[in-house]
């Protein structure tokens, strides 16, 4: 952006930007700033309020408002008059949505994007929305109209707004202060488990009703209730539901990969953008309940998805991108639906009668006219007939090539990848695919190569450019995927550059009053407050996955303090979670790990070590952390006498505070890690 800029000219300030969602707009008729300070500067000199607008690229109701309003020189006009627009990609700045979503919230609104933000020139939020249409219509006024009556009440009413700000202010300041000492003990999580399980839909799976949610925490919280309590109930919801999932038509059938969510209970109609994060979370999900039920249609769908990863979304360089777009040509889903004729003059007569069959196409379609593929009606499939299937799947994915395909949001997010990287280590190795280990470590080379400034990382990167400083979010993954790698390779580099970055993590994001970590940096600059939020958002909360970093850090390092760091954690969590479990799963998660996780030392250099390190790495890898013995460990690591403590080789397994007699036999891991917990 330049600075010299004449700050009274009309001057859309987004096109030297590199974030794809900001690039959208940068020929609006709107004077949109980026967020910054030269911004906030322009609105404290001019006394105007601010608008704020946070979207992301593959959002279709932020498309519609952009063409709508945004788009509109009339309405652009009354915005450029009347207030100063700033433009924020929420995926490239979570800091600013996680502040101003909150303050949405404190004002009684269902939040959601696009955010509708209106701020005073000092950044400080007096009342706001979501999407407003450019017409009035259900009750909601007009864009403009509500914009001259913002803008005067602000300039009118000067003490209705501060009364609204000084709430909201308040508000957001004591959300961020810790109250009194809570224990969740492993009780507390099975109630909790067995209240999530009366909400299962028990013909849909996931949460009754709609619109409905993958929501891989919940169902991640239930599996580890179901391993707890040995409760088939638990493991039969989670199932039901990823079978469900990978049938409906939130997933493509003919490319891979799950959209964000389903309009409906069925999961039939999704939003049909594609976003990283949910498709990581589903992978650890989808080899986690294979390991279990060996259910053939969860491995399939992994490798699927992975091939999707491998063809759409990975860079040159082997980063992964942000999102795909619902959209193209302007109308939500038009790459993905079909027409039965459409079907028919691609196939063979039987093949498309049989393919129709199998994927619920028919003549009036089953979404507005049109098809969405999907396989929830229950017809009985062999063998044979997946095979048969397969060869038409190709041909229409080879003719869906040909249309004009949905936006790429091509930004590099360090926390998304560090969220798929450490997916496609665990399934890798439970589902054997050597080969996403090697996608995952390419990825993880390109992350610590062009958005590490030492051992500090950046956010965002596109075009070569690096949005600094990260967030604790960027980093608590990055060390989550680096300790996947470490585990998975026995690589010290990668435990080294744990380390370093969880030492980034406690010098620049650490939060004295709570034993966690603030969201974004201590030299951050240009937010009204610093996000401190615990609870869960799409993904999980950058605290949720440093307790578990910490509890792993404690035995591949051999230091009991990242384990007491952790236990500190959980005690400045709890209370934040006791009023609030269901907002708070991956931290719950982090810490059945905490009360129940195996660690598995694995000692010897022969073959049957290897087999025995195989074994151990075939249990689910949620609740399990595994530790080769070497002599490269450190003299005073506690697994170092381990190496020569016998003259064959053996797996040391502890439990909590318990620990078995050596296992020399591969096979009989499992149950020694079930004895350990009985």
């Amino acid at each position: 952006m330049s600075s010299n800029s004449v700050a009274t000219s009309h001057e859309n300030r987004l096109a030297h930007e590199t974030s794809p969602y900001l690039l959208q707009h940068k020929h609006n008729p709107v004077d949109w700033w980026p967020w910054g300070t030269e911004a906030l500067a322009e609105a404290k000199r001019t006394n105007k309020p601010i608008l704020l607008s946070v979207g992301y690229a593959a959002c279709h109701w932020c498309h519609v408002m952009a063409h709508e309003s945004f788009e509109d020189a009339k309405t652009a006009e009354v915005m450029n008059d009347l207030f100063v627009n700033i433009k924020v990609d929420r995926e490239e700045r979570p800091d600013i949505d996680q502040i101003y979503m909150s303050a949405l919230h404190h004002l009684g609104e269902h939040g959601g994007w696009p955010l509708t933000m209106f701020l005073t020139p000092n950044a400080e939020p007096f009342w706001g929305g979501t999407y407003f249409p450019n017409t009035a219509r259900y009750g909601k006024p007009a864009f403009a109209d509500l914009l001259r009556e913002v803008e005067r009440v602000f300039r009118e009413n000067p003490q209705s707004v501060e009364q609204n700000r000084s709430a909201l202010m308040a508000r957001l300041m004591a959300s961020a202060r810790p109250t009194e000492r809570v224990v969740i003990a492993a009780p507390d999580l099975d109630r909790a488990a067995d209240q999530l399980l009366s909400l299962i839909d028990p013909v849909n799976g996931g949460i009754r009703g709609a619109p409905k949610f993958p929501q891989s925490m919940m169902l991640e919280f239930l599996w580890r209730a179901g391993e707890r309590t040995n409760n088939n109930r638990r493991f039969a919801a989670v199932e039901l539901t990823l079978a469900r999932i990978c049938e409906g038509g939130i997933y493509d059938h003919l490319g891979g990969g799950f959209s964000r969510y389903s309009v409906d209970e069925r999961w039939l109609v999704p939003h049909f953008e594609k976003m990283l994060y949910d498709n990581a979370l589903l992978l650890e999900l989808l080899a986690v309940a294979y390991l279990r039920s060996r259910n053939d249609l969860f491995r399939r769908r992994a490798r699927e998805t992975v091939a999707w990863l491998t063809r759409e979304m990975t860079t040159p360089e082997g980063a992964f991108c942000a999102s795909l777009d619902a959209d193209s040509e302007g109308e939500e889903g038009k790459f993905y639906v079909w027409s039965l004729e459409e079907v028919t003059s691609a196939l063979s007569r039987d093949d498309a009668a049989f393919f129709a069959a199998h994927y619920d196409v028919t003549a009036e379609g089953n979404f507005e006219g049109h098809n969405i593929l999907n396989r929830l009606k229950h017809i009985p499939r062999s063998m044979e007939d997946e095979q048969r299937l397969t060869p038409s799947r190709e041909k229409l994915l080879s003719l869906r090539e040909k249309r004009v395909r949905p936006g790429l949001d091509d930004k590099i997010l360090a926390d998304w990848n560090g969220l798929m990287i450490a997916a496609l280590v665990n399934a890798g190795l439970a589902l054997d695919e050597p080969l996403w280990l090697e996608m995952a470590a390419r990825a993880f080379l390109f992350i610590d190569a062009k958005m590490a400034h030492g051992d500090r990382l950046g956010h965002s990167w596109r075009a070569g450019k690096l949005l600094v400083p990260g967030l604790a979010s960027d980093h608590a993954a990055m060390i989550r995927a680096a300790l996947a790698l470490h585990e998975a390779t026995g690589e010290q580099a990668y435990l080294e550059r744990a380390l370093a970055w969880q030492a980034t993590l406690d010098r620049h994001y650490a939060n004295a009053e709570n034993g966690g970590y603030f969201l974004t940096a201590d030299d951050a600059v240009g937010l009204v407050v610093r996000p401190n939020s615990t609870s869960d958002d799409a993904t999980p909360n950058p605290n949720a996955l440093a307790a578990q970093n910490l509890i792993r850090l404690a035995l591949f390092t051999g230091q009991h303090a990242w384990r007491d760091k952790a236990d500190r954690l959980f005690e400045g969590m709890a209370a934040s979670a006791g009023e609030n479990l269901y907002a708070h799963l991956a931290l719950l998660n982090a810490l059945d790990l905490r009360l129940r996780g195996a660690e598995i030392v694995v000692a010897g250099e022969d073959e049957r070590a290897n087999e025995l390190l195989a074994a151990a790495r075939q249990l689910a890898f949620f609740d399990r952390v595994v530790l080769r013995a070497s002599p490269a460990l450190a003299p005073d690591h506690p697994a170092h006498d381990k190496v020569d403590v016998a003259a064959q080789s053996a797996a040391f397994i502890c439990v909590g505070e318990t620990c078995s007699l050596p296992v020399r036999e591969p096979d009989a891991i499992a149950e020694a890690v079930r004895a350990a917990r009985r």
